[in-house]
């Protein structure tokens, strides 16, 4: 990764490029405003409103694409925003390119195409289709995304069969209702009444008659995923800086027809009051346990999305804890077996997250690298080594047993706020196993 060899792997490192990308999602916030034609103090009422959602605090302090996700859209937006303004075949291209790069990123960017055909088609910028400049787009963005083609085509599809097992096996299927509140809980309650006046404002307003695509693009995207019944809620945060921009575009404008300059700094004060008090729920500044009761006594937490039980933090804060301690008790059985099983011995975990655990701090530990049948571990393989002695985690134990022909539960790790799955979990040591790895991957597969 370019990251890693230029900046390392500190936590600094990690954090890096995730909050750079944040800060340019609240400039284009305010550039998309200034578009649209607000003033100043629209641009900084909707550069604040998406600094404060704790989905967006969350995404933008740790290495992930859905960081660079938000980025994307946002940069599409803004161009589309300039686009509708001037027809513009550099323009175009130019989206095609950002569109085709997000999708590199992450296949979400399908969505925004989705609603932006949407847009174009059911409103009177659907004479766009009768010049060049979406159709060049749109090739731009098919050969930017033809890697990623050739890529699932090659694994037979991967992806595909990720997502089929995901919403059968994983998420939870939520009321629209339900996903509404979702929106209004990420987004942060003090920012509804800007995107929701904003929605508003871009379906409505004769004055936004030019930018209605933009309305019709969030519309369309909140269908698919409400559809869908087992979308998380937070796949819909890359949409908000929009509709942010047209909400304080109206708000600023109220203001200044009423004369009421005074409530410009009531409402900027609202805001990062708002913010600062949900802010534990998107960034770790609070201690475990301090968080734990301040989400207690206010009665408010991330919603639960996937079918798993919870502990006592939610799963974006509980997946931050008991790494370093897995792979040291990972460590103490491998370090117990005699050279020349060490040499043989395979280490493999039941997640991704387990073994990338593994090859993140196994160099501290003298550690091997470690396997997975879950997904990309799976692709990348079992290794070369057979298989007579390998270290399992978290794998359950009567399937082990139908493997190797002696299995033992070697340790046990504990971490008090990790995911419930990723506590009180065994560590099997096994040997002599009945059919070779190698033969056995294929069936070992499973993509959730």
């Amino acid at each position: 990764m370019v990251e890693s060899i230029f900046l390392g792997d500190s936590l600094f490192a990690l954090r890096f490029l995730p909050a750079l990308s944040g800060g340019v999602v609240v400039v284009l916030t305010g550039l998309m405003t200034r578009e649209l034609g607000g003033n100043r103090f629209a641009q900084v009422l909707a550069a604040i409103a998406v600094m404060i959602a704790p989905v967006n605090l969350f995404v933008h302090h740790f290495f992930s694409m859905n960081c660079f996700d938000n980025l994307f859209w946002a940069l599409a937006v803004y161009i589309i925003i300039r686009v509708l303004k001037e027809e513009s075949l550099k323009l175009w291209l130019i989206l095609g390119m950002v569109l085709g790069l997000g999708l590199m990123n992450k296949i979400s960017v399908l969505w925004l195409g989705a609603g932006l055909f949407a847009g174009l088609l059911l409103t009177s910028n659907r004479k766009t289709f009768f010049t060049i400049g979406p159709w060049f787009a749109a090739v731009l963005t098919g050969l930017l995304f033809v890697p990623h083609i050739l890529w699932q085509i090659s694994n037979h599809w991967p992806t595909i069969e990720f997502m089929h097992n995901v919403s059968q096996w994983k998420m939870l299927q939520d009321s629209p209702i339900d996903f509404l509140f979702g929106q209004i809980l990420l987004m942060n309650p003090m920012t509804f009444p800007i995107w929701m006046l904003g929605l508003l404002f871009l379906l409505f307003a004769k004055k936004m008659k030019p930018f209605r695509v933009l309305g019709i693009i969030y519309l369309t995207v909140f269908l698919i995923l409400v559809f869908n019944r087992t979308s998380r809620a937070s796949y819909l945060a890359a949409a908000y800086p929009m509709l942010f921009a047209a909400g304080a575009l109206i708000i600023a404008d109220f203001f200044k027809r009423q004369n009421m300059a005074w409530l410009k700094s009531v409402s900027m004060s609202l805001l990062v009051i708002g913010g600062i008090a949900l802010a534990p729920f998107g960034l770790p500044v609070l201690r475990v346990e301090t968080y734990i009761a301040y989400a207690k006594k206010i009665g408010i937490a991330p919603p639960s999305e996937e079918k798993k039980e919870m502990g006592k933090l939610p799963q974006h804060y509980a997946d931050m804890f008991g790494w370093e301690n897995m792979v040291a008790t990972v460590a103490d059985v491998y370090h117990s077996l005699p050279l020349e099983e060490k040499l043989e011995c395979v280490i493999m975990c039941d997640n991704y997250g387990e073994a990338g655990a593994v090859d993140f701090f196994g160099s501290k530990y003298d550690l091997p690298k470690a396997i997975s049948s879950h997904n990309n571990y799976w692709i990348w393989g079992p290794g070369e080594k057979g298989g007579d002695i390998m270290i399992i985690v978290g794998m359950p134990r009567e399937n082990l047993e139908n493997m190797f022909e002696s299995v033992e539960q070697a340790a046990t790790i504990e971490s008090e706020y990790a995911m419930p799955y990723e506590t009180d979990l065994p560590v099997y040591l096994c040997r002599n196993i009945k059919v070779p790895l190698q033969k056995m991957w294929s069936q070992a597969k499973h993509y959730e």
